[in-house]
Order: C-alpha cells, then sequence, then structure tokens
C-alpha cells in the first residue's frame, strides 16, 4: 500500500532535527521512501498534526499464553496500536512462563497472525523464573527473544545475575532486572511511609528498590556488561542510577507513567486500582523521576501494561493482584505532565518512547528515516481527551485514570505501513 502523510509536523529525534519540520511522510510496501513510485492508495493530510516514529514499548504484559481471561496478543496489541505503539516488548511471566524455545515460537507466530504491533518476546532469565537455574538462554535467543528477565520476581543472589548478564552478552542481549530485596519487601502492599499506617496496611521501603539497584549497577560495574533498570520509582534508584553512570557503568533504565504522574496517596480508600509493584511513591519521588527522566539519568519511558481482570482488582487491597494497563494512556500522560509542563523537549519525550528503547533491545527500529519500517505515530497535541476505561481495547479495565483529561491523543498508527488505529477515516 502506498500512503503519503503530508502537511504533518515531523519530528524523528533518530536523525539531526532538534524541533518539528513540515514535510512529507512517503511510504510504499511497508518501508519508509523518499517518494513514490505510483499516485498514493491513501493520502493523509495531517495539517495541524505531529508525525513521529511509532512509540516502542520495552516492558508489557500480553498474558497470553495461560491468562488470555486477562489480556491475548490480539486485544493486547490492538490496545497497543490505539496507543501509538508499534513495537511491543512482552514480559516471560506466563503460563507457563518462557523459558524456552518452544514458547518463544508460540508468541511470535502468534503475532504474525493476530498482532498489530511487532511482538519483541523477553525470556526467562532462570527456569520457571524461579531463581535457581538459567533458562536456556542460547536456544530462545536463536528463537527470537530480544532481551531476558525474571520480571515479577528478582533475581535474587548476585551469583546468578552475574551468570546471566555474562550469558546474555554472548547473544548481543541485555537483562533487564526487577529490583526487589524481597527479604524486605514481602508482605508489603504500598509504599511504607505516612499513608500506609494511615490505611493500616503493611508497606514495602523504597530500600527495597534501592539495595537491589545498587547491587546490579555493581554487577554492571565489575563485568562491563550492561543492564536495564526496570520501572524506576524512588529517588535512592535515581541516585545511584546516575552515580553509576557517571562512573562509566553500562546501566540503563526505564520509569512508567504512574510513576511521575502518582504519588502513594492514591492508594486511599483503599483504591485497588493504585495497587502496584513497585508501589507508587511519595511527591519528592516523583519529582526525582521526573528530574531523571530530564536529565537522562533514566533513559526510557515503559508502560508496564499489566492488565486484570475485575475479580482480581474488586476485592480487599491486601488480596488485590498488582498493575494497571497502560497501552493507551501512556503517551497522553507523558505529554500532559512531562511536555505541556516544559519539563522535558517533545524531541526528549518522543525519544524516551522511540529510538531509545530501540537502542536498549538492539533493534534497528524507532526512525522515519528512508528505508526503515513505516511505523508511524500521528499525533494530535492540541486537543483534550478525558479517559474513558469503557472505550479501551484492551480485555481488563485496571486503570486508576479514567475520567482524567489529557492532551497529547494518538489519531493514526501505522505498523510496517499497515494502518493500526484510525481516526481520520
Amino acid at each position: 500500500m502506498r500512503i503519503a502523510i503530508i502537511n504533518g509536523r515531523v519530528l524523528d529525534p533518530a536523525q539531526a532535527a532538534e524541533e518539528p519540520v513540515v514535510r512529507p511522510v512517503f511510504i510504499e510496501d511497508g518501508r519508509i521512501v523518499a517518494a513514490l513510485g505510483a499516485d498514493a492508495d491513501r493520502t493523509v493530510d495531517a495539517n495541524g498534526l505531529y508525525v513521529f516514529p511509532g512509540l516502542i514499548d520495552a516492558h508489557c504484559h500480553l498474558r497470553d499464553p495461560g491468562y488470555e481471561y486477562k489480556e491475548d496478543i490480539a486485544s493486547g496489541t490492538a490496545s497497543a496500536a490505539r496507543g501509538g505503539f508499534t513495537t511491543v516488548a512482552c514480559m516471560p511471566n506466563t503460563l507457563p512462563v518462557c523459558d524456552n524455545a518452544a514458547l518463544v515460537h508460540y508468541i511470535r507466530e502468534k503475532a504474525a497472525r493476530q498482532g498489530k504491533a511487532r511482538v519483541l518476546p523477553i525470556g526467562a532469565v532462570s527456569k520457571g523464573q524461579k531463581g535457581q537455574e538459567l533458562a536456556e538462554i542460547g536456544l530462545m535467543a536463536e528463537a527470537g527473544i530480544v532481551a531476558i528477565s525474571d520480571d515479577g520476581h528478582p533475581v535474587e543472589t548476585s551469583d546468578l545475575m552475574r551468570k546471566a548478564m555474562l550469558y546474555a552478552s554472548q547473544f548481543n542481549m541485555t537483562v533487564i532486572s526487577h529490583c526487589e530485596d524481597m527479604s524486605l519487601a514481602a508482605g508489603g502492599h504500598m509504599n511504607e511511609g505516612v499513608w500506609s499506617t494511615r490505611l493500616g496496611l503493611r508497606g514495602i521501603p523504597d530500600i527495597a528498590e534501592s539495595i537491589m539497584v545498587g547491587r546490579d549497577c555493581q554487577i554492571a560495574g565489575y563485568t562491563g556488561l550492561p543492564v536495564h533498570i526496570a520501572h524506576v520509582s524512588c529517588r535512592a534508584s535515581v541516585r545511584l542510577i546516575r552515580e553509576a553512570k557517571a562512573r562509566g557503568v553500562p546501566v540503563s533504565a526505564e520509569t512508567c507513567p504512574h510513576y511521575f504522574a502518582s504519588t502513594e496517596q492514591a492508594c486511599d480508600g483503599y483504591n485497588t486500582l493504585a495497587k502496584m509493584n513497585p508501589p507508587l511513591r511519595t511527591p519528592d519521588d516523583v519529582e526525582a523521576i521526573i528530574e531523571g527522566l530530564a536529565d537522562g539519568t533514566i533513559d526510557i519511558i515503559a508502560t508496564d501494561h499489566a492488565p486484570h481482570h475485575n475479580d482480581e482488582k474488586d476485592l480487599e487491597f491486601a488480596l488485590a493482584s498488582n498493575g494497571i494497563i497502560g497501552f493507551e494512556t501512556a503517551f497522553g500522560l507523558g505529554f500532559t505532565l512531562l511536555v505541556k509542563t516544559g519539563r522535558m523537549s517533545l524531541k526528549q519525550f518522543i525519544a524516551a518512547m522511540t529510538v531509545k528503547p530501540a537502542a536498549i533491545l538492539r533493534q534497528k527500529l524507532g526512525s522515519l528515516a528512508v528505508g526503515a519500517p513505516a511505523d508511524v505515530l500521528v499525533a494530535d497535541l492540541e486537543r483534550p481527551f478525558a479517559v474513558d476505561k469503557r472505550q479501551m481495547l484492551s480485555k481488563s479495565r485496571n486503570t486508576p485514570y479514567d475520567g482524567m483529561t489529557l492532551v497529547g491523543r494518538p489519531v493514526l498508527t501505522l505498523y510496517e505501513g499497515r494502518i493500526t488505529h484510525d481516526e481520520l477515516c
């Protein structure tokens, strides 16, 4: 299909321009081209709109296989496309755990048939995510994983983490680390502090995260091998990562929109929609997360899209599952709270959701350069919209942002030149 996107303000952080430039973007046979070989099958007039590379989510949960009642590859990628994502990397805590080549093949083949976005499987660090012995990393790498992680569980022993980093490096992959000291976090339900005391809930101290962040930075520094820190939530972690980077340690990091959009106070009233892991923290931590994004300490924004059935959220706080859905709110939350407030430039924000996650996952994606896959997001950065969970395409509805007014709405998404979300037709 030949598509011409005209009159849009184009910004591609992978290229030199610092500001959006009005120019056409041409698509033919699933690639960005300099000019079309024949008349366009569709011309998109993007006057007043912005054109970016398709968003890349380096951390999500598609729940497939095993938990398809919460989400599956078809529904998850449809939700991702509506949110402007053209590539999503899915974590391995499925049922069974994605710790072998057969599961990797299943995910890739199902995504090829049903996906509205590119699905990049992440394999488990350890067999069954039990933290005892390494999974079949080499065979999974041959089958197509892009990283390894025991996300949902920490790699508790330093020895196994070191071995994982050494082994992953042989396949040009990084380890994505879920940093949580279970001796401090076990049994906790929200951030330890004033609000946990007020609500009578057992808390999780921020040092449960930062202690493991420090450990993994030390291992990366000792081995000279990269590690990526998942879902950073607190000031102490940001400080440790900043200091490690200053020493030349090969560490990268992500945060999620809820860690710059919400605080622990959102749990008031025993609101299980605000229950997640790591937990929402204090206003000071939120400020540190934003500072970390602004100065590059935190490299990327990931969703940690974590769908749950209503029955797993509509019960006592201590029994509720952790996590929220994020595909359809990530762009709007980031643009509204980071760009419109002047805390990040538009280029910084788009880079944190395109070319930077592509680099961490070692993928040649996240650019509108000629010859690149035609993964494109067209967004309206002027029109306010209200989050409506009833209209979301995810199977689950566990978002704390229902009813919130945001600015920055994806209106057209193309994955390899195929239109996967369209509000302009």
